[in-house]
């Protein structure tokens, strides 16, 4: 029998039983079948529930946002009091947010006079406006070295802590902490979140993770467990569309918010979602072109969800077991409910038997009571029930070969380097790699000190390339010609070379986030 009993602290054990069982359930608040849900839940022995609440774009009302949140954790925990719900507190902010008022309470914490007034959201945003950080009169990515997104991240976790909630998702916390050298100020955030939970918290603790690889000052993290998406690469020599996965998953080690210490953190890893199908048409593209947009020419759980039932539940099956061989400090955050968008699927009815249009991916056994489910749910619960000690029996050794860069901090800032730093991008083919691969061994860095890596590859043809750096392989911050973060594998910088057989020259210094490319010609 598991152990999931915690209050104030959480120990490492129970922790990662938590993490065993964990789904990830988007926008849970909004469910149109819940009854069933909640039934699921029950069934599959469901402990932690990701993503319930949150915003991306906010709701019209934050309030009723607030009460439906609340609404949620109370059914969850009359079905199960040991479940920990996880809200969202995303890196997005939009000027419809000043209509929502900032409690007295905030101002007091910041020690500042209170007023009566909306959040600010124009003075949340990055004053240097770096592309793609300001999404023109709509928002953008918040800058959290300004107060004011500080009092914002602060105001919705509270909310959420208050509502039931034990667990957040910080989101891509490389983007909007730009601005933040070393990550003080998020540091000192995190802190007032922590003895907001000591208080106010359900079990007097808020769990609290990000899409990060792990973030170490002096040896102490930032994060409780860390989180992050697949890697994969397409299978080309089966009938259909066929994936696997890319081993990765460096999970940085160090001493935990709660007290103890491990060289690994336990991490989630998880089906991403980012607008469902990302290319408007299949039959522009070869079969094999196709293979290398995105997943397939979709986002993962898009992806997933366009696959037929067997299919579903067979990769549902290897992720889960290449997860557990690959990265044993790694658990596999289930999807349950995720945002298919433009990936929605079209599927009859168990109700009525008609045809319609589902736009979320649901785990739950198609019945009249989730008229579209996807049907997984009793693969997930045979996983859970029977492949525990696949971990422990089988897994890979997690050692990394060393670059030059073994627990090494910035001296300025006590922040880790990261160990693990790869250049990608289409450049990669010509120098043995695979293209766009972000955990790429063949095209490492090497550090060499002064928070500097660099690595040197001969291109042996002219033309036009491009290239980004990526740090642990995550694509959640990548960096190329500024010195601000980008998401996803599409923002690149491009260089050109006029004569084959060119040495080309990566450079890349952590602490400044600046990248060089160096050409030597003859």
């Amino acid at each position: 029998m598991k152990n999931y009993t915690f209050d104030t602290t959480i120990s490492k054990e129970v922790l990662e039983n938590y993490l065993s069982r964990s789904v990830s359930a988007a926008f849970f608040i909004h469910t149109k079948t819940l009854e069933d849900d909640l039934r699921a839940l029950k069934n599959m022995g469901v402990k932690f529930v990701g993503r319930a609440s949150g915003i991306w774009e906010p709701d019209e009302c934050d309030e009723e946002h607030f009460a439906k949140s609340k609404y949620l954790a109370d059914r969850v925990h009359e079905v199960d009091p040991e479940i920990i719900l996880q809200a969202c507190i995303f890196e997005a902010v939009y000027f419809y947010e000043d209509r929502f008022k900032v409690p007295a309470y905030v101002f007091e914490a910041f020690g500042l006079p209170v007023e009566d007034r909306g959040f600010r959201v124009a003075d949340m945003l990055f004053p240097e406006k770096p592309n793609g950080f300001i999404w023109g009169d709509e928002g953008g990515i918040p800058d959290l070295n300004r107060l004011e997104a500080r009092m914002w991240f602060y105001y919705r976790a509270t909310r959420y802590i208050d509502a039931g909630y034990e667990a957040l998702h910080m989101g891509q916390i490389h983007l909007y902490t730009a601005n933040d050298r070393g990550m003080k100020k998020m540091q000192e955030l995190m802190q007032m979140i922590r003895d907001y939970a000591k208080l106010h918290g359900r079990r007097h603790l808020v769990l609290m993770d990000a899409h990060s690889h792990g973030i170490s000052i002096n040896g102490k993290l930032l994060l409780d467990y860390n989180a992050m998406p697949f890697t994969r690469v397409p299978l080309l020599d089966r009938e259909g569309e066929k994936l696997v996965m890319v081993r990765e998953g460096f999970s940085e080690g160090g001493e935990n918010p709660n007290g103890w210490s491990a060289d690994a953190m336990p991490f989630l890893m998880e089906y991403d979602n980012w607008g469902g199908k990302v290319v408007d048409n299949f039959d522009d593209y070869t079969y094999e072109e196709r293979a290398w947009k995105d997943w397939w020419g979709y986002d993962q759980i898009g992806w997933f969800a366009n696959q037929d039932e067997k299919g579903q539940s067979h990769f549902l099956e290897y992720t889960y077991k290449w997860t557990a061989i690959n990265n044993p400090n790694a658990y596999f955050e289930v999807p349950f409910r995720r945002t298919l968008n433009r990936a929605a699927v079209k599927m009859q009815r168990a109700d009525n038997g008609e045809w319609d249009t589902q736009d979320y991916y649901q785990i739950n056994t198609k019945s009249e009571a989730c008229p579209m489910g996807f049907g997984q749910e009793e693969t997930v619960k045979k996983l859970w029930e029977t492949s525990d000690e696949l971990r422990k029996q089988a897994a890979n050794p997690s050692d990394l070969i060393h670059y030059g860069c073994h627990e090494v901090y910035d001296e300025e800032t006590g922040m880790k380097l990261p160990e693990k730093v790869v250049v990608y991008g289409s450049f990669q083919p010509h120098v043995g790699a695979v293209q766009n691969d972000s955990n790429s061994e063949v095209t490492r860095m090497y550090y060499i000190g002064d928070n500097t890596y660099t690595l040197s590859v001969v291109m042996p043809f002219a033309g036009e390339f491009d290239y980004a750096v990526s740090t642990y392989g995550t694509l959640s911050a990548t960096y190329c010609y500024d010195t601000y973060p980008r998401s996803g594998s599409s923002n690149k910088g491009t260089f050109k070379i006029e004569k084959d057989n060119t040495v080309v020259r990566f450079r890349y210094k952590f602490m400044e986030h600046v990248v060089t490319v160096e050409l030597f010609e003859d």
